[in-house]
């Protein structure tokens, strides 16, 4: 099996320990590029700027909570771009609240998952996206 390239958009940096631990310990091979907030997931996604070489990501788990676009705003512009609509996006947030929720699933988001407080039950949570995700799916060709 080919690795599996994921693009974190994650501003807290305590998730995002969490997340690249977990994916460590993932049965299939990895490599996550991480982003810190609306902008540069767009600018990665785009190859603009610092990000002309970036490879296209099999998957993209991203917060709503993240500066200069949030995670919505990122999520629309994602799934209404052909060139880009194919990539798997999960979200992956503190907010359970409703409104998010249906907000995301308008938006085409593929996957909504609120993340755990306790550290055992988020890296449990990764792992069960890495299960179904990363060795159940299936991703599209570019």
């Amino acid at each position: 099996m080919k690795e599996v390239h994921i693009l974190l958009v994650e501003d807290n940096e305590g998730d995002i320990i969490l997340t690249l631990d977990a994916f460590e310990e993932s049965k299939v091979k990895t490599k996550i590029s991480v982003v810190k907030n609306g902008q540069d997931a767009l600018d990665f996604l785009y190859k603009k700027e610092a990000f002309s070489q970036a490879e296209r990501p099999d998957l993209i788990l991203m917060d709503i909570n993240i500066p200069i676009f949030n995670g919505h705003d990122v999520l629309k512009i994602i799934k209404e771009d052909e060139t880009l609509k194919t990539i798997p996006v999960i979200m992956l947030t503190t907010s359970s609240n409703q409104k998010d929720i249906n907000k995301a699933y308008e938006n085409h988001t593929n996957s909504y998952v609120t993340k755990p407080i306790e550290m055992e039950d988020f890296l449990k949570a990764i792992l069960k996206i890495e299960e179904f995700w990363l060795q159940l799916s299936k991703f599209a060709d570019e």
